[in-house]
């Protein structure tokens, strides 16, 4: 309802500042402490404490708390914490229209990082958390001295380890507080469930708020160990009954819904307690604190509603509306209110069922806008043309609400209703794949062509289509699909011509085909999954031979080839292939050929391959002292995972250290007659590569030189004596030729 605060609540006003006089020292309305896993053994431990805006004593406003931890098992203290204020918000109201001035709460949030040390905190009956804090509102009703009355803020957490592993565990974390207010004799609710983190199962129960050790002489001590004192109650009251009424306050064990129809006016104190369970064993708890004015306010009517199923009223739990398919799927709602200005809002509620969404063809909201009389809000709400209940009937919650204060007053209309799409009949996806399974496999040799044909068809002849979805590019696999679609029918020809790319990955490829049913109720979509394999041919290796002989033989696979400067090398490759398969032989080197002085020729071909292969060394190659390397290797072409054969050879270019034919004359007759007349060189070796003639050195046989030349041409005729002389050749390479000369007379 929209009426004016001030002329709906004077006498809520009245009984505020009555209470104004005397709340001038307190401030707590109530609060919890939640301890949140964030990673490793770091946790964050906050307090959220509600603090009375209006008559709350600024100066208790804390900047920060001290929090206490302690094993439950021997109620010994393990640590003690600051918690620095890290937020000041207010409590917002479920409808701000019903705001009142004399009722604000502000939300203060202390918060830290704890660690819980695995090691520190293995205790298996687990540990618990305490805050204590003086003093509550003096105004409170239920209970006995409320202005010397303290609060204290309560958690238990389990062990952060169990049988030697890590367990994790977040508190449950409640639901929003309330701002709100109740009304006298009118039915109050508010949802108190919470969250958990870790999944576990939360259970709610009412109980008595502890008060703990706390005083106005000193506020805000360290927490004691438990147990703590409870506040006590008025008579007449307790932990079922702390706020009387019909029915008293309860709260719903697996929601957490809280309930009351109050019966007395006042500030009200309550306790609740949400318990954790994991595999059916409590792990935890946490408590709330909270406060609630019940006050006496004006009177809100109740709305009223009719539902309308064609021309008849629907009459709940004695009809049940059966929707056929192209059938009327709509009900008329008619909402009333006695109250003026009244602005009201209609929605609905799935009872037993989810997934079916109902929506509104006309304007769910409205105003009635007529004082004192009976004016109508109307409106449409229709099922889903394609809704279907399988049999079952299904309950849907009309819910009308009007804007009043402190909550809105409702009136429900629960519609019970069955839904028949028409049905529908599978279409049947068919294939020539031929496989077995859920998941076909179909194996094709790399280089052969498989084609293969789907067929889609429908006995309710609903339009089809064909399609199929895969993670890869079927172009680049070698594929191709293509359906025609249709009514009641559809096909699709599929072409695979596997390349060696296709052998990755190795354990195939999925290709999902879909027939899919469209503008049809309650689609059945048929699905073929196929999984194609490349199939390898068996392919065995060709075989590499050559002439090269290893000089001398090799130790490793590298052959060693070695040759005279100037002289020709020829050596033949020959490559053969069992399968047969196209052979191709190649040399590679990180050389010149033509300036190493080498040549090589390929003839390639089908199971046979064939090269020539020269060498003429020249001096340069001398250079390379290790020799000059190639590789050659023989590979098939068109393989999927060839096997080529390799032969390394070393070519090493040497220099020749003697001469044969060098065969010098031992005696000569120095007389003149033309005859022997003179020592020389008629065939020395050759001056090659850095190999050169230096010079001749001739001695007598007591080592005395008797002559000396570095002329290839020397001529020596005899030191004028005769007898037996020795001679030395050497060439700059530091080659020595030896040998001995008789001087005859």
């Amino acid at each position: 309802m929209s009426a004016p605060v001030f002329s709906r609540f004077t006498g809520l006003l009245l009984l505020l500042l009555l209470i104004v006089g005397r709340a001038s020292a307190t401030h707590i309305v109530g609060g919890e402490l939640d301890l949140q896993h964030r990673s490793g053994s770091q946790y964050t431990l906050t307090l959220n404490l509600y603090f009375d805006d209006i008559y709350g004593n600024t100066g208790a406003l804390d900047r920060e708390m001290q929090a206490s931890i302690f094993d439950k098992a021997t109620d010994a203290r393990k640590t003690n914490l600051i918690l620095p204020l890290t937020s000041n918000t207010f409590v917002d109201y479920t409808d701000p229209a019903c705001a009142v001035g004399t009722l604000r709460t502000r939300k203060l949030v202390y918060r830290t990082t704890v660690t819980l040390a695995p090691a520190v905190y293995n205790s298996p009956q687990g540990y618990y958390v305490a805050i204590e804090r003086c003093c509550r509102n003096v105004s409170i009703s239920n209970i006995r001295s409320p202005g010397a009355a303290a609060q204290t803020f309560y958690l238990e957490f389990p062990p952060v380890t169990r049988n030697g592993q890590p367990f994790i565990d977040s508190t449950p974390q409640i639901f929003p507080p309330l701002s709100d207010y109740a009304c006298l004799g009118d039915l109050f609710y508010y949802d108190f469930g919470g969250t958990d983190e870790d999944g576990d199962s939360l259970v709610y129960d009412m109980v008595t708020p502890l008060n703990g050790y706390s005083t106005a002489a000193d506020p805000a001590p360290p927490a004691a160990p438990a147990p703590y004192r409870l506040v006590n109650w008025n008579a007449g009251l307790g932990t079922a009954n702390q706020i009387p009424g019909s029915p008293p306050l309860g709260i719903d064990r697996q929601t957490g819904r809280l309930t009351v129809r109050p019966s007395s006016i006042g500030l009200f104190v309550f306790g609740v307690r949400c318990a954790e369970y994991r595999a059916g064993v409590k792990i935890g708890e946490t408590r709330r604190d909270f406060q609630l004015y019940v006050l006496n306010c004006p009177r809100n009517a109740t709305p009223s509603m009719v539902v309308s199923a064609g021309a008849g009223t629907y009459r709940p739990g004695r009809d049940t509306l059966r929707l056929k398919l192209g059938g009327n799927r709509c009900l008329t709602i008619k909402t009333t209110d006695p109250d003026p200005s009244t602005r009201l809002r209609i929605s609905t509620h799935a009872v037993n069922f989810t997934g079916l969404a109902t929506s509104f063809t006309s304007s769910s909201t409205g105003s009635i806008r007529t004082p004192g009389m009976p004016d109508t809000l109307t409106t449409t709400l229709c099922f889903p043309d394609c809704a279907e209940t399988n049999g079952q009937v299904y309950l849907l919650d009309v819910i009308v609400a009007d804007n009043g204060c402190s909550l809105p007053k409702r009136d429900t209309v629960r519609v019970a209703f069955t839904a028949d799409s028409g049905g529908n009949i599978a279409p049947v996806l068919s294939s020539t794949f031929g496989a077995t399974g859920d998941t076909l496999e179909v194996h094709v040799a790399a280089g052969a062509t498989f084609t293969g044909t789907l067929t889609g068809t429908d006995v309710d002849v609903n339009p089809l289509v064909l399609s199929s979805g895969q993670n890869f590019n079927l172009a680049q696999a070698g594929m191709t699909f293509t359906a025609q679609n249709g009514t009641g029918q559809a096909s699709g020809s599929f072409r695979w011509q596997p390349t060696c790319q296709t052998l990755r990955p190795a354990d195939g490829l999925l290709v999902s085909f879909q027939l899919t049913e469209n503008g049809v109720c309650q689609p059945k979509p048929q699905t073929q999954i196929v999984r194609f394999r490349v199939i390898l041919p068996p392919n065995a290796p060709p075989v590499l031979s050559s002439t090269f002989a290893s000089q001398p033989p090799a130790d490793t696979d590298t052959l060693v080839v070695r040759v005279r400067i100037n002289e020709v090398y020829d050596a033949t490759l020959t490559g053969t292939d069992a399968d047969p398969d196209p052979l191709t032989l190649t040399a590679t080197q990180d050389f010149d050929l033509a300036a190493a002085g080498m040549e090589f020729g390929a003839q390639n071909g089908l199971s046979l391959a064939s090269g020539t292969f020269r060498w003429r060394p020249t001096c340069q190659t001398l250079r390379r002292d290790e020799g000059l390397l190639m590789r050659f290797q023989l590979a098939e072409n068109g393989v999927c995972q060839p096997l080529p054969q390799s032969q390394l050879v070393r070519f090493v270019a040497v220099v020749p250290q003697d001469t044969v034919a060098f065969r010098p004359p031992n005696v000569i007759t120095p007389n003149s007659d033309g005859l022997n007349d003179y020592f020389t060189l008629p065939a020395p070796p050759a001056d090659l590569c850095e190999s050169r003639f230096a010079g001749v050195q001739i001695f007598s046989r007591w080592g005395q030189q008797v002559y000396q030349s570095g002329e290839r041409s020397f001529r020596w005729g005899g030191a004028g004596l005769a007898g037996t002389y020795y001679y030395l050749i050497t060439y700059t390479d530091g080659r020595r030729l030896k040998g001995w000369l008789d001087v005859l007379p």
